[in-house]
């Protein structure tokens, strides 16, 4: 038996206005250390949580592509992304004191190959390594801190 590899395609928002898809695309950053996983967190710009990098789907690219893109923006993350959805997690994204907008966001993985020491968010956010155990008791959502702690990057394979 063959396992069938299905490509996913580009996505089109055009006749959506991007506050009515209300679905994100997070990138899982992650490299190897000393023989353990590690993975890239970064901070809110408004109060300073840590998440993964995430944004709203861009037209005419996959989601995972979408992730990447993220990464770069919010991270200066270098690297490769994967089409392989490692899951999904809700979260309220605050749109200003007064609103908040339920989102859904689709986890996508990165292996990073450099982070850069200048990109678009440089100075807006910090970003730091975590071991999967650190890293998933730092974020809020649990299913996100599920999706961390048991992530296997040999899988990807």
């Amino acid at each position: 038996m063959t396992a069938l590899t299905i490509k996913q395609l580009p996505i089109k928002v055009r006749a959506s206005h991007k506050a009515d898809v209300r679905t994100q695309f997070a990138a899982l950053c992650y490299r190897f250390s000393n023989n353990r996983t590690e993975v890239l967190l970064i901070t809110t710009r408004r109060t300073g949580r840590w998440i993964l990098p995430k944004g709203w789907p861009m037209d005419g690219m996959t989601p995972a592509a979408s992730a990447l893109q993220e990464a770069w923006e919010e991270a200066g993350v270098v690297g490769k992304g994967y089409d392989r959805c490692l899951g999904l997690f809700s979260y309220n994204k605050i749109l200003d004191q007064t609103q908040t907008l339920p989102c859904v966001a689709m986890v996508y993985p990165v292996k990073v190959k450099s982070l850069a020491p200048r990109y678009p968010e440089f100075g807006q956010r910090r970003r730091k390594w975590f071991g999967l155990k650190k890293a998933s008791q730092r974020v809020m959502e649990p299913e996100l801190a599920r999706i961390i702690r048991d992530f296997d990057p040999k899988a990807l394979r």
